[in-house]
């Protein structure tokens, strides 16, 4: 059995996780974390083999470092790392030889999107992206959607590396050429569509989440999955 810390358990996803975990045959919930407990506390208190981290763009810095500083491995579903943060703690993970996942995205279903419109981007130079998520979302644009963005380039391979920026702007942003547009309203939960615009003809490829549910499995196997790690890896094609 492997044993599992939820921190940010009170939020929806953390919700979500904790009954997932327990419904888990090859998973123990050994113990949960919210706002007003200490990570370092609950950490040793517990002793679990991963945490995961569903809490907010403010906090998951902070306590992705303290997981691995702890020698525990992380699945990481927040929202908010920038490249060079994500990099910061591979290194610190990889000092350590301590496996871990960092996921902009849970849902099996996004990760084939994304995989899809890479492939189509081999073919469509134009491309932009939309994604739709419900009110409370904090960061714009979604952790999801910079990914795809990425993705797309690294298709391209017209851009340098070292060029690659984001360039924010209202409700969204451009990251290396690709616009990304981000809509926050009540309704709405995870949804995001990659148009790609070529001489008469329009290509669309979209995944939507209607409930939290969809992103557990994928939440469970990368609770297995890094036991086998020994690096941070990001994104949850790299263990698909």
């Amino acid at each position: 059995m492997i044993k599992v810390l939820v921190t940010g358990a009170g939020g929806k996803m953390g919700q979500a996780t904790v009954k997932a975990v327990n419904a888990h045959a090859g998973l123990e919930l050994v113990g949960i974390a919210g706002r007003s407990d200490s990570l370092q506390e609950k950490i040793k208190d517990f002793r679990p083999d991963v945490v995961v981290d569903f809490t907010s763009a403010e906090s998951v810095m902070i306590n992705t470092a303290i997981i691995i500083e702890a020698g525990v491995r992380p699945v990481v579903g927040s929202s908010g790392l920038i490249p060079e943060q994500v990099q910061e703690l591979q290194a610190k993970a990889a000092a350590k030889k301590l496996g871990g996942i960092i996921a902009p995205n849970f849902c099996v279903g996004a990760i084939l999107m994304m995989r899809f419109a890479e492939q189509a981007a081999k073919f469509f130079p134009h491309a932009e992206i939309v994604e739709l998520h419900h009110d409370k979302k904090q960061d714009a644009p979604s952790g999801t959607s910079v990914k795809t963005a990425e993705m797309l380039d690294n298709v391209r391979q017209n851009i340098r590396a070292d060029n690659k920026e984001i360039l924010l702007g209202a409700r969204g942003a451009t990251l290396n050429d690709v616009p990304i547009h981000s809509i926050r309203l009540p309704g709405l939960l995870a949804h995001q569509e990659v148009l790609f615009g070529g001489e008469g003809e329009l290509l669309t490829i979209r995944h939507d989440s209607f409930n939290r549910e969809a992103y557990m499995p994928g939440v469970c196997m990368a609770c297995e999955q890094v036991m086998g790690l020994n690096e941070l890896v990001y994104g949850l094609e790299e263990i698909l």
